[in-house]
């Protein structure tokens, strides 16, 4: 990776490695800050020179110091014992020579551990760093001439939206680098650094290209998309990928269709329709979404205000981090904090929704109760369930008795194992089909319900939340359940309703729970209007069918 902090790199490096995980490569990021962190303590830097600024500390047993207590004050005068931080935002000067050796040997021992795990069998790795200097990259560049079955390619993230560079600084204040700083001072802080890496970024570009290495620049989230000398597939398709991305606030609904008349008997496949008991599920789903679709409009602009409100209160007292390169300014006057607030008010929730279903007719039968003036309903032949080959319409006690090898072996390798006969389809197959479905999800910038099958159910679950594809077939996805997915910076936040048949209506229940995963709490800049955000998930799932 290559930029700028507070321009998106991590955001897209999760992406990157949650979608390529999912196609089935070992990838794994190498975090640059996190071994930063652990280089050393303060103390040792600061024996080589003024290497160090002190910032504000809150302690919770004591008071703060003048330098914690207030906003502005300067950070080379808080001197308390409680208020050191590891790395201020001197440590990134780049006229601090010793600081530069230490963060340079750092990136370096990391992509030594890069190249090792590639060497150990591993596949795709990323460097998650700024690697934003001309120097930095041409190090890369010459340690890789040793290795012949390395390739190489640069993604750099360059951010022009003064509003959401804003937005990502608030967030870089809840980073390990500020556990317990004063939010204002963190602030303070980290813009400080910025300065410090803008004065030595220099841009992928003609240096790289001297020497035909690849690169891809991603310019205000995919708005905007530079690519030189892609070569190979998987090179081709991380670029596509990437050219998809948008932030905008939506939900992706999943569900399996309503019950159906094989569901009842216990038959796999095939193409029944709905049960009565199937077509009352799609009429409480109808109204289930039109009432979620005016909450979560509400949801949006009030978290908008929020963060206008959050942004537009520092904005006038905060020094502008202007990136020559990129052309980005921080509000610093009034004029641009009404114009922040008024263009994070005017994001709301786009007015197209659509509803995708599958060609079979158990999912087009529930959607027939959607309002077709106020959806968009498409039906997706790579949503169809599964094809189990010769075992379509058989129940699994039938397929045991009568393949009892296919049986046996689909249970030692779920996601491999391919059913037998013409068309017969497995896991991996599935993934493979649904690739374009994932890109467009990513591309739209309005919610979606998607009314699909257990095994399609699975699979898009498992991309969007991360979850091993070791563990996908045997998630416990049952009738009567909607799975909402909403796209925030950490990852994608998860909740789960399920149906009351005696309510005719859905209850909200515990997601983690349901999904058998934990999830670490995260800390929001706006704790206060919205729940903590999951990492990657962590499974613990059941071998059932």
């Amino acid at each position: 990776m290559v930029g700028l902090p507070a321009r998106g790199k991590s955001y897209i490096v999760k992406k990157l490695k949650r979608y390529l995980s999912w196609l089935g490569f070992q990838t794994k990021i190498f975090n640059v800050g996190d071994r930063r962190r652990l280089a050393g303590s303060a103390d040792e830097y600061e024996t080589a020179g003024e290497d160090l600024q002190r910032v504000g500390r809150k302690d919770s047993g004591e008071a703060p110091c003048s330098g914690c207590s207030s906003p502005g004050a300067d950070a080379q005068t808080a001197e308390c014992a409680q208020c050191e931080t590891r790395h201020s935002s001197a440590f990134f000067d780049p006229d601090n020579k010793k600081a530069r050796q230490i963060r340079e040997q750092v990136a370096l021992e990391v992509f030594e551990d890069l190249l090792r795990w590639l060497q150990a069998g591993g596949q795709i790795a990323i460097h998650d760093a700024t690697n934003s200097t001309i120097e930095r990259r041409h190090a890369l560049i010459s340690r890789l001439k040793c290795e012949t079955d390395v390739n190489l390619m640069f993604v750099e993230s360059i951010c022009t939206d003064r509003d959401i560079i804003n937005r990502n600084i608030k967030l870089k204040t809840h980073s390990p680098d500020y556990v317990g700083i004063d939010p204002e001072v963190a602030e303070a802080d980290f813009r400080a650094r910025l300065r410090n890496y803008e004065r030595a970024y220099r841009s992928v570009g003609a240096a790289e290209e001297k020497l035909d290495v690849q690169y891809c620049k991603i310019i205000d989230v995919g708005k905007k998309v530079i690519a030189y000398n892609i070569q190979g597939f998987l090179e081709s398709q991380v670029v596509f990928y990437l050219m998809n991305m948008n932030l905008e606030p939506r939900v992706i609904y999943i569900t399996r269709h309503g019950e159906s008349e094989d569901n009842a008997a216990g038959r796999i496949g095939g193409d029944a329709s709905l049960s009565a008991n199937g077509s009352k599920y799609a009429r409480a789903l109808a109204r289930f979404i039109d009432r979620r679709r005016l909450e979560f409009a509400v949801e949006v602009e009030e978290y908008n205000r929020l963060v206008a409100q959050t942004i537009c209160s520092t904005a006038s007292s905060t020094p502008g981090t202007c990136s020559e390169a990129e052309g980005a300014v921080s509000p610093d006057s009034a004029a641009d904090a009404l114009r922040l607030e008024q263009s994070l008010l005017r994001r709301r929730v786009q007015p197209g929704f659509e509803v995708w279903t599958s060609m079979l007719k158990r999912t087009m039968e529930t959607a027939e109760f959607f309002d077709a003036q106020r959806y968009r309903i498409k039906n997706i032949r790579s949503l169809n369930e599964i094809y189990a080959g010769k075992c379509e319409g058989m129940t699994y006690q039938e397929i045991a008795q009568k393949f009892p090898d296919e049986f046996e072996a689909r249970q030692l390798d779920k996601f491999y194992y391919r059913y037998p006969g013409i068309g017969g389809e497995s896991y991996a197959d599935v993934v493979m089909r649904l690739q374009q479905v994932i890109v467009e999800l990513e591309r739209i910038r309005h919610s979606v319900l998607l009314v699909t099958h257990r095994a399609m159910a699975r699979t898009l679950l498992a991309y969007l939340m991360d979850i091993p594809t070791t563990h996908m077939p045997s998630m416990e996805l049952p009738l009567g359940y909607i799975y909402a997915c909403e796209p925030r910076p950490f990852g994608n936040f998860l909740r789960v309703w399920r149906y009351d048949p005696l309510r005719d209506d859905f209850v909200e229940i515990d997601a983690p729970s349901t999904l058998k995963i934990r999830y670490p709490q995260v800390s929001l800049p706006t704790a206060t209007s919205a729940p903590p955000l999951p990492s990657p998930a962590e499974t613990a799932y059941s071998a059932k069918n």
